[in-house]
């Protein structure tokens, strides 16, 4: 009789630490939404992306930052006009989600085998994405790790400003920086 009781208590305890997670959660989440509240928006602007060899190729570029049933969407879109007259388009999405910890979300990129978004495999070569929140600056991170190990890391810097963003991105490979770009993206 007292070992089932012990059990009992056992089990009452895992189920209210089972509901303390769900509730830490959903605190994290409703603080997600508001602080994501203030980036929501589409943002446009033009500038000059930096080389490591010193050539400047200017780009027109986009944001739009809204909100999601769990977390928030990134889309974010850059277009280089060539020299020949051509145009080349990227444009990229992401779903965020929080995590554990306050004001960092995990990216949730894939479905996995129960239908749960979650991170890719940067030992596959696909990369792994997280974002922040610091302050009045929304971060999005990508690393990607290369065949030999190496590695790449892209930082956006996205900080609200009057009228807009202020967009600091850079691309480093093994320690040196490959591409940057700063500008001024205006709220539309």
């Amino acid at each position: 009789m007292m070992s089932m009781h012990v059990r009992s208590g056992s089990l009452l305890t895992r189920c209210f630490a089972v509901l303390g997670v769900f509730f830490f959660l959903g605190l994290n989440a409703t603080a997600a939404q508001a602080d994501i509240k203030r980036f929501v928006g589409k943002y446009a602007g033009s500038a000059q992306l930096n080389l490591a060899d010193g050539s400047v190729t200017p780009r027109d570029m986009s944001v739009e930052i809204s909100q999601t049933d769990e977390g928030f969407r990134v889309t974010w879109a850059s277009v280089t006009l060539r020299s020949s007259g051509t145009r080349k388009e990227k444009s990229y999405t992401i779903d965020f989600v929080p995590s554990d910890r306050a004001s960092v979300f995990a990216a949730a990129m894939r479905k996995n085998v129960f239908g749960h978004e979650v991170q890719l495999n940067p030992m596959k070569g696909e990369p792994y994405v997280w974002s922040r929140i610091t302050g009045d600056t929304l971060t999005v991170y990508s690393l990607f790790v290369d065949a030999d190990g190496g590695y790449t890391m892209q930082q956006y810097d996205r900080t609200l400003a009057e009228g807009g963003l202020d967009l600091r991105f850079q691309a480093i490979r093994g320690g040196k920086i490959l591409r940057a770009v700063e500008t001024f993206l205006t709220k539309g």
